[in-house]
C-alpha cells in the first residue's frame, strides 16, 4: 500500500453472550423433617458460553425464628469442586451442587439461594 494510498472498508459483525448458569431440576423443595435433622437435595449447575476459568460463589438466606433468632440453616457444597472450567469443544459444562437444610427449630420458608459467578453473572 506505501506509495499508493487506497481505501479499504471493513464490516464486522457479532453476537455478544453472557455466561449464563442454568439448573436441573429449576427449584427445589425440601421435604419436611425433624427438628435437628438434615434433608438434602443434589442439583447439576450447567454452565453456559463461558470463555474463560471461573468459580461459583453461594449466597444463603438468613431466617427469622418466631423467637426473633436468625438462624442460616441452608448448606451448599461442591463435591467436585466449584470452578468453572470451559471446555474446549465449546460443550456445556456441569457442576454437582449439594443442598442440605437443617434447623433446631421449628421453621417455614421461601427464598432463594443465589448463585453468582466472579463477574456477578
Amino acid at each position: 500500500v506505501n506509495d499508493h494510498p487506497s481505501q479499504y472498508k471493513i464490516t464486522l459483525s457479532g453476537t455478544v453472550k453472557s455466561p449464563k448458569l442454568n439448573f436441573d431440576p429449576p427449584f427445589l423443595m425440601l421435604m419436611p423433617v425433624p427438628l435437628n435433622v438434615e434433608t438434602a437435595t443434589d442439583l447439576r449447575i450447567v454452565t453456559q458460553d463461558y470463555i474463560r476459568q471461573s468459580r461459583i460463589h453461594v449466597e444463603l438466606p438468613e431466617v427469622e425464628l418466631e423467637d426473633g433468632d436468625r438462624i442460616q440453616p441452608f448448606s451448599v457444597q461442591f463435591p467436585e469442586g466449584q470452578d468453572i472450567v470451559p471446555s474446549s469443544d465449546g460443550k456445556n459444562n456441569q457442576l454437582n451442587c449439594h443442598i442440605s437444610f437443617r434447623s433446631p427449630k421449628p421453621v417455614s420458608f421461601s427464598g432463594n439461594i443465589c448463585f453468582t459467578d466472579e463477574e456477578e453473572n
